[in-house]
């Protein structure tokens, strides 16, 4: 059973007939493998930092050859599959009738079905087949017509574009049309047409609150950037949405975020890909995303307010060290410093020289010594 990514990332859109027909296919390969005297079973990449590794050639990180299988001769392999065929049949059902339900729908709903066996225990049971399904499939999740929860992820900046909607498509600029929280970004941001662009830079940022200080304070006019609300760990709309800004308009990706291990990971899901994702990471990541900060050299540089590091973070930091997406001599050298110094900052920290200080000093200079400026 192919263990391939989803084979339309940045080809033409996978219709829901496609979309559909690839579902059945692989619930007719439960069958076959039964015709044929064969035990059915379901392989996938592991997931796990051991089994990521670079492509090269795409330069960003992918599942490598390492598998799990799924099979019917366990009990909890039976049980599993039986979870994928009712999942595949609401699926097949849900784009046939032009639907689509969240991952969180999914779950309940599941109760409802006849046997017991096949609803879930948990909602990670769930997202995680879907991820698997993905996989087997080679068909996205946005294509099953399946949405997370909202992210609440919005962005701002000179940009114009067109986005459809029940009521037919509609023209947007993600400055003068929106107010102050933001134009929100799709569940399926393939959906959106780039019209107009002024920007010279995109700047992805963690927190809202940071956020909202650069645009009470105009960052956004002031240096003709689109601020992008991350919104913690950046659900996938909002990777795909960044990676589109920057394939697509040629705009350059900045990073913004707090200055602690659980941060830089956030980085590194919109640069590198995310482990349980890395199927989707020539689709979702952004490779030449630029890591403003806050860096550790910042913590001791500007003398920022801090916390002491917790054990889980320094265990977090020692993770990284040994994780493959940070394995540069740049996050080998601020990690280490971290680690010496015992202490990590948050984004706001900025606001001990005041208000102005992270959008008139400390984001201008750090882009111009970055290149964006």
């Amino acid at each position: 059973m192919s263990t391939d990514t989803p084979q339309d990332q940045d080809g033409p859109e996978t219709t829901d007939a496609q979309a559909r027909q690839q579902l059945i296919d692989l619930a007719a390969e439960f069958y076959d493998q039964f015709a044929e005297g064969d035990v059915p079973q379901m392989r996938i990449p592991t997931r796990t930092k051991s089994n990521i590794e670079y492509d090269e050639e795409k330069n960003v990180w992918v599942y490598g050859d390492r598998t799990s299988t799924r099979s019917a001769k366990s009990v909890s392999g039976a049980q599993k599959l039986l979870k994928a065929t009712y999942t595949i049949d609401f699926l097949a059902e849900q784009l046939d009738q032009g639907r689509s339900s969240t991952l969180r729908e999914l779950y309940y709903l599941s109760e409802s079905w006849d046997l017991d066996e096949a609803q879930f225990n948990s909602q990670d049971e769930s997202n995680s087949l879907i991820e698997d399904l993905e996989i087997v499939s080679e068909v996205k999740r946005e294509d099953f017509h399946m949405r997370p929860e909202e992210s609440g992820a919005k962005v701002m900046g000179p940009l114009l574009l067109r986005e459809q909607t029940r009521r037919g498509d509609r023209e947007i600029h993600c400055q003068d049309d929106v107010g102050q929280g933001g134009y929100q970004i799709p569940n399926n941001p393939d959906t959106i047409e780039f019209l107009e662009n002024d920007a010279e830079f995109v700047l992805c940022v963690e927190t809202g609150g940071m956020r909202d200080r650069l645009v009470e304070n105009g960052f956004d006019e002031d240096y003709d950037a689109i601020v992008v609300h991350l919104g913690g760990q950046p659900a996938r709309a909002t990777r795909r949405l960044t990676k589109r800004l920057h394939d697509e308009l040629g705009l350059p990706v900045t990073v913004f975020t707090d200055g602690d291990p659980w941060s830089y990971r956030i980085f590194g899901s919109v640069s590198y890909g995310s482990i349980k994702s890395a199927h989707l990471s020539e689709y979702l990541a952004t490779p030449q995303a630029q890591f403003i900060g806050i860096q550790p050299e910042d913590i001791v540089e500007y003398d920022l307010p801090t916390d002491p590091l917790a054990d889980s973070d320094v265990n977090a930091l020692e993770s990284e060290l040994e994780d493959p997406r940070f394995q540069s001599d740049y996050w080998t050298e601020q990690i280490e410093l971290q680690l010496d110094i015992d202490k990590k900052s948050e984004q706001q920290s900025l606001a001990s020289y005041g208000l102005d200080f992270v959008t008139d000093t400390y984001l201008p200079e750090r882009l111009d010594e970055m290149g964006v400026l």
